[in-house]
């Protein structure tokens, strides 16, 4: 398992996805682990290389024993990091400790995210008491509180493994970071962090409600952007895909001074350099604006859109091809799906979708060219 020193400490970290991307490290809250992010990975690794890590006390990193500080929590993120610039996302306290390093390592950071978090707590009576219940009585303690602040409602898909981590968090060092709470104000430190910043906030969150927290970073960091999101605590994980969204379309590059290109590449990614190649040797007068416009904006702006993944999108053609009985494009993307990342498996259930909504003929004739391609 790989670990970082930082301070005479073990810090667990996870690093997934290709060195030649740019850096995202992703920080988790107060009480889970790096598995917070889970959903949104699939996603980030199709830009980014991707940094998680165990908070000190959480997970698979040492729990020392003691008060902790925001200083030697940001420290420890810092002494998993590899390179000179990332972009950070952090939850709750991992936003916490995205602020601190907003106003202290600014050099360090490309772009900042701070989800369901806040610049202050405005009863630190409240983490202190926390603090002492975990530590005489566990964390079994507080478990359903925190639960009920997690998620908007009971019943969650990912109620029951965020449950786990909670319970398996050493009592230890969830008090350590109870105190790093309780002692942070970064209220005057606001104004000062001027790293591009996108503040995130769950309209149904009432540990770090908008009022009076999340709008107070968004209006006091210069130029920070707001995103809020209908759920809870942790509304990565109720709003998977809206989440995911936000943060993509911050921290991704906008593309739209060079949509041409953009999807030049896409198109090659999806469709193979040989028909690409073909297309351009075949490309004349008559068609070429044609070829342009496709390029243009079917490439380089529906298929760049990061909301959907190429698999995704890819089966939605499919489905539609056959649907409108649009073979020739149908046999294309077959053809071309097959050499990258699909599978028969995936042709069968979605021609059996097709059956039912669009009917059997089209199904019938689906399921022919996918066999002639398959025996090709």
């Amino acid at each position: 398992m790989p670990f970082a020193i930082s301070q005479n400490c073990r810090i667990y970290y996870r690093l997934e996805g290709s060195a030649r991307k740019p850096l995202l490290v992703l920080v988790h809250a107060l009480g889970t682990d790096h598995g917070l992010w889970d959903p949104q990975m699939p996603a980030l690794l199709r830009y980014f290389q991707v940094l998680r890590l165990d908070l000190r006390g959480h997970g698979a990193s040492d729990a020392p024993a003691g008060e902790y500080t925001m200083a030697q929590l940001s420290e420890d993120v810092l002494a998993t990091v590899n390179r000179e610039r990332f972009s950070y996302c952090g939850l709750s306290l991992g936003g916490m400790i995205g602020q601190w390093l907003g106003a202290h390592r600014a050099e360090r950071l490309e772009r900042l995210v701070l989800a369901n978090t806040s610049p202050h707590v405005p009863d630190p009576g409240l983490f202190e008491t926390r603090r002492q219940t975990v530590l005489t009585e566990g964390l079994s303690a507080i478990e359903p509180a925190a639960m009920g602040r997690f998620f908007s409602a009971p019943g969650h898909p990912a109620a029951d493994s965020i449950r786990t981590a909670l319970l398996a968090t050493d009592p230890v060092g969830y008090a350590g970071c109870c105190a790093a709470i309780r002692d942070m104000d970064y209220r005057q430190l606001l104004p000062g962090i001027t790293v591009p910043t996108l503040v995130i906030g769950g309209d149904g969150d009432v540990s770090t409600p908008w009022t009076g927290q999340g709008e107070v970073l968004a209006s006091q960091i210069p130029g920070a952007r707001a995103a809020k999101i209908a759920a809870a605590h942790l509304s990565n994980l109720e709003r998977p895909s809206t989440f995911t969204n936000a943060v993509l379309e911050f921290l991704l590059p906008d593309q739209a001074t060079d949509r041409l290109e953009a999807g030049r590449a896409v198109r090659r990614a999806v469709l193979g350099d040989a028909h690409v190649d073909r297309s351009i040797a075949n490309a004349n007068a008559f068609d070429g604006e044609f070829q342009d416009l496709i390029t243009r904006y079917a490439w380089g702006t529906i298929w760049t859109r990061p909301g959907l993944d190429p698999r995704v999108r890819r089966l939605l053609v499919l489905a539609m091809t056959a649907s409108l009985g649009r073979w020739e494009e149908f046999r294309l993307h077959v053809r071309t799906g097959l050499t990258t990342e699909l599978e028969m498996t995936d042709l069968k259930e979605v021609l059996l979708q097709v059956a039912i909504y669009a009917g059997l003929p089209a199904a019938n004739s689906g399921f022919h060219i996918a066999g002639e391609e398959l025996d090709r």
